[in-house]
């Protein structure tokens, strides 16, 4: 039987106890609490250099686009009667305007005292009018200084008499993968809305942009909130944001922004001229899977693997090849295609540059200058004589007519692939429709040629393949199976 001193003293030891665990519970939760980053005074400062972007657009009528198919005839002619019954007594379309006004939202946000502001080029595109409401609720119309449709960015002039806030622009070069980052902007018409996230990653390539290499956040991001600022906890800019992934419409985890250092250097641009100038190597490119890797005796993936010089490029005066792996530009790291092209774009024209590559196994480098990126950059692309069997591919090619070799570049040849059966092709990846270029960097010139090569080639081993297929030239690996 338990005394009651010894029954007094365990209670209390066990309060004790209780109350020690409180302490360093209740001390846990306070420093989780704090350190929680504040976003009130980031809110307060940031908040008044921010700005709701609306614009006006005209919208025709349907009968409207009719004007441009149909020729104008005088009273009085056949066609009278086919207008009254289609048109009514007035017999000839009314090709006015219907809803006038069409109407966008957006967001953006004040960079200098004199009323520049930054936006994306999607808000303000085909805009008639475009009116800025700033936080205090003055309303003021903006001048379209200029736009540009690659990146998604567009500078804008107001002019004020009074002073104008502005916003502190930061750099998105040092900006860390999950650092907290805070939107303004104005989603679904709810103006200042404020949301919270961290960086997810850095330099992501979206398969409609090339030339930006964007910031993603968690932050929560709407239709509204595009050409707001992204800011850090310095209550810097460090990004416009611009997209959202969604199969909803709505926010889903997903929102990219443009890095505010690439903005800035085409604010620099518009500001000059107007337009944007990009630097342009003349290279088709593509990733460098595993087995392209092994292929081309390379320790990891990694670089961007040329599938195409263009003629008369920057590249092809420069003494770049087909099969060349890209692996440093200028400097920069080339981790893969998707980040080659933005260092690219931001080279300027007629600069020289070291351009570091993988060739036959072996690293060198070559100086190109860069060149200026044409206005459309569209590659032409393109595949009886006789026909072969190659069995140890279980594939069937043939010679190109004449209308195969008409769509493919000067001087360039190569072999159509008629038949694709089940077998080391179609574990490689060649389609029926294919031409084949270049088999272990030797360019193909005939059936019996290709056949020849694939003989010799090492068995169980993995080899680079070039293909035209569709609308530009595409690498793949080959593996020649181990004979029975």
């Amino acid at each position: 039987m338990t005394s009651p001193v010894l029954w007094k003293y365990s209670s209390m030891v066990q309060l004790a106890t209780a109350l020690f665990f409180l302490s360093i519970l209740t001390v846990t939760t306070v420093e989780a609490r704090g350190s929680l980053p504040d976003f009130t005074a980031l809110a307060e400062e940031s908040s008044p250099a921010v700005v709701n972007i609306s614009t006006v657009q005209k919208v025709r009528k349907s009968s409207d686009v009719l004007r441009h198919h149909l020729p104008q005839m005088p009273e009085g002619t056949p066609f009278d009667e086919f207008f009254r019954r289609f048109f009514g007594e007035g017999g000839r379309p009314d090709f006015g305007y219907e809803n006038p006004e069409a109407r966008s939202l957006g967001s953006g946000f004040i960079i200098s005292k004199d009323g520049y502001i930054l936006t994306n080029h999607h808000v303000v595109e085909n805009a008639q009018e475009i009116i800025v409401r700033l936080n205090d609720r003055r309303e003021l119309i903006a001048k379209l200084i200029g736009s540009d449709k690659k990146s998604d960015v567009a500078l804008l002039k107001v002019e004020s008499d009074s002073d104008l806030p502005v916003i502190k622009t930061g750099d998105s070069y040092d900006l860390k993968v999950g650092e907290w980052v805070l939107a303004i902007g104005s989603p679904f018409g709810f103006d200042y809305s404020i949301t919270a996230g961290i960086v997810s990653a850095k330099g992501r390539s979206l398969p409609s942009e090339n030339y930006v290499p964007f910031i993603q956040t968690d932050v929560a991001i709407n239709p509204g909130n595009s050409g707001g600022p992204l800011i850090n906890l310095d209550g810097e800019v460090v990004g416009i944001n611009s997209q959202i992934y969604s199969r909803t419409g709505g926010f889903m985890g997903l929102s990219f922004a443009i890095p505010i250092d690439m903005a800035m250097d085409i604010v620099e641009q518009l500001k000059e001229s107007g337009e944007v100038s990009r630097g342009w190597l003349g290279v088709l490119i593509q990733d460098v899977t595993r087995d392209l890797a092994e292929s081309f005796d390379m320790k990891k993936p990694m670089g961007a693997l040329i599938a195409q010089v263009l003629p008369d490029s920057p590249s092809e005066k420069a003494g770049l090849k087909v099969g060349d792996i890209i692996v440093r530009f200028n400097g920069h790291e080339v981790g893969d295609s998707s980040s080659l092209p933005p260092i690219v774009g931001r080279t300027r024209m007629n600069t020289r540059v070291p351009v570091e590559i993988i060739r036959n196994g072996k690293k060198r480098t070559l100086n190109v200058v860069i060149g200026e990126l044409p206005a459309d950059d569209v590659v032409a692309a393109g595949a009886s004589g006789d026909t072969l069997n190659v069995k140890e591919l279980a594939l069937v090619v043939r010679e190109l007519n004449v209308e195969q070799k008409k769509r493919l570049e000067e001087g360039q040849q190569g072999i159509y692939v008629e038949t694709v059966k089940e077998g080391a092709a179609a574990k490689s990846g060649i389609r029926k429709g294919d031409i084949i270029l270049r088999v272990n960097n030797i360019a193909i010139e005939s059936v019996a040629q290709f056949k020849k090569i694939v003989e010799e080639l090492p068995a169980g081993k993995s080899v680079p393949l070039l293909v035209q297929r569709g609308s530009g030239p595409h690498f793949l690996a080959l593996k020649i199976p181990e004979k029975e």
